[in-house]
């Protein structure tokens, strides 16, 4: 039998993407204290706010304006967040998703937008290299802008040796991740969580299913794999 492959995106499919900002701003905060004398807690506590609001990317220029300091200084607290070691943990859930998708025998690959090196750490703190075939760079292939680039999506499937009619992907973007795994004939899994659960979504960016929960992932899959096998030639 042909093998069938899994591609799953990484930031709020596998785990929450706010759990790496919470680490980030504590780093940046531990940062200010030290360049600065700002209370650690109150430089943590500021970004949260800014978070918590929706004011996620101006939440460094916020804590300047608090406490007095030179927004020249904002390159470099980025710099920080992009180079911390993040403390992340991976949900129960994606662990068994995973390691039920490889024991049935599914070859299993990560395919990811963001610097390299940025995710490459987020990978080592959630532990995730034991449980997957290969981890794919999107910005690596094609126009080096990611997702929905189609290259990188190429790219994994030829990383995992399966076909496109017999390989799913699963993330929760749809324009990323749905819309270009569309262009790149894979089927497709939308899950609803995150940033996008809500989103108003065209048809053109659609999944060919869509899931609440990762547990509801490998019947899915199963599914449009089997579907492929019996009416698509």
């Amino acid at each position: 039998m042909a093998a069938r492959g899994l591609i799953v995106d990484l930031d709020d499919t596998l785990y929450p993407e706010r759990r790496f900002l919470l680490s980030g701003f504590a780093a940046v905060a531990g940062e200010a204290e030290r360049l600065f004398e700002v209370p650690r807690q109150e430089a943590f506590a500021v970004l949260v706010r800014a978070l918590r609001a929706g004011h996620r990317s101006t939440a460094l220029q916020a804590l300047c304006a608090t406490f007095d300091i030179d927004p020249i200084m904002i390159p470099e607290f980025v710099d920080v967040i992009r180079e911390h070691r993040p403390r992340l943990s991976l949900r129960r859930d994606a662990r068994r998703l995973l390691a039920r998708m490889r024991r049935a025998g599914w070859r299993v690959g990560l395919l990811t937008n963001g610097l390299p090196g940025v995710q490459a750490r987020k990978v080592a703190a959630l532990g995730l290299a034991p449980l997957l075939d290969h981890v794919i760079y999107a910005c690596e292939h094609g126009d080096g802008r990611g997702k929905p680039d189609p290259a990188a999506f190429r790219a994994a499937i030829v990383r995992l040796g399966v076909q496109p009619e017999r390989c799913v992907f699963a993330g929760d973007d749809p324009w990323c991740d749905i819309a270009g795994a569309r262009r790149a004939g894979l089927w497709s899994i939308r899950i609803r969580r995150g940033r996008f659960a809500h989103a108003e979504v065209s048809e053109s960016c659609e999944a060919d299913l869509v899931v609440a929960t990762l547990r509801e992932i490998p019947d899915a899959a199963e599914a449009l794999v089997d579907y492929a096998a019996v009416y698509v030639s």
